[in-house]
């Protein structure tokens, strides 16, 4: 089955043709309350700022700009040197004067920044779109399927849960974490979703004052429902997907 890309254009200069999976991901990412809503009810917090931590090529990106506050900031993540250039490109193409300058572009290594109390609590919201099988794409690339192995759903699991640990920790209490692959693969969906909720699950914590997260699954109703969130496969969803969405809330 074809990919299907369908245009996204809401507050951009020119539309984006993207997955119309990846949308419905990006638009579960629950986003903060402007300055003035916060000031309103007497927090004195400053400005919010969202994390898109493995953000190219930046369809996810443009989607979570669209839709931000007015003194909201985002910042778009992308390890890979290769790969940010293709986001900057991307942003500067689609994105309105005033939509690029409150979009930073950045390169740290996401799964181990937390690492760093200056991140801990840092961010308002965050998205993790994490590097995944992909097995849609292994398929249809002969280079692809020749490099896959057995171990390397294993390996990426791994990786994975770095990533989601780590974006957890960077998270502030109140803001949401969704968790999202491009694969079919148990193991890298619900099995990286299930250990952040044995590791930080509300039932697991040892103190009042402790971070918890709770499960808020994603609330579109394509696909289908796993243990911890909702998995869109392409052959009942018009060639959307295959896409995977978990969906947590931070709490202290």
């Amino acid at each position: 089955m074809p990919v299907i890309t369908v245009p996204y254009n809401e507050g951009l200069v020119v539309p984006y043709y993207l997955d119309s999976a990846s949308i419905l991901a990006a638009l579960s990412l629950r986003l903060p309350k402007t300055q003035q809503a916060l000031a309103e009810n007497n927090h004195q917090d400053a400005s919010p700022l969202i994390l898109d931590a493995c953000a190219a090529p930046g369809g996810k990106t443009l989607v979570l700009a669209s839709k931000m506050g007015k003194d909201t900031k985002l910042l778009a993540n992308e390890y890979s040197s290769e790969r940010r250039r293709r986001l900057n490109a991307v942003l500067e193409k689609h994105l309105t004067p005033d939509l690029r300058s409150r979009v930073q572009v950045s390169g740290f290594n996401a799964a181990v920044a937390a690492s760093r109390n200056s991140e801990l609590g840092r961010f308002s919201a965050v998205l993790l779109d994490v590097p995944c099988s992909s097995e849609r794409h292994v398929i249809q690339s002969k280079t692809a399927l020749e490099k896959w192995t057995p171990a390397r759903p294993r390996y990426l699991a791994q990786r994975q849960w770095s990533l989601l640990s780590a974006a957890f920790l960077m998270l502030k209490s109140g803001g949401t974490l969704v968790y999202a692959t491009c694969s079919i693969n148990p193991e890298e969906n619900d099995g990286v979703a299930g250990r952040l909720l044995n590791k930080y699950g509300n039932k697991n914590r040892s103190g009042e004052s402790e971070s918890y997260c709770i499960l808020d699954k994603p609330d579109f109703l394509e696909g289908e429902d796993t243990e911890y969130g909702r998995v869109i496969l392409p052959d009942t969803a018009e060639g959307a997907g295959p896409l995977y969405v978990a969906r947590f809330i931070k709490h202290e």
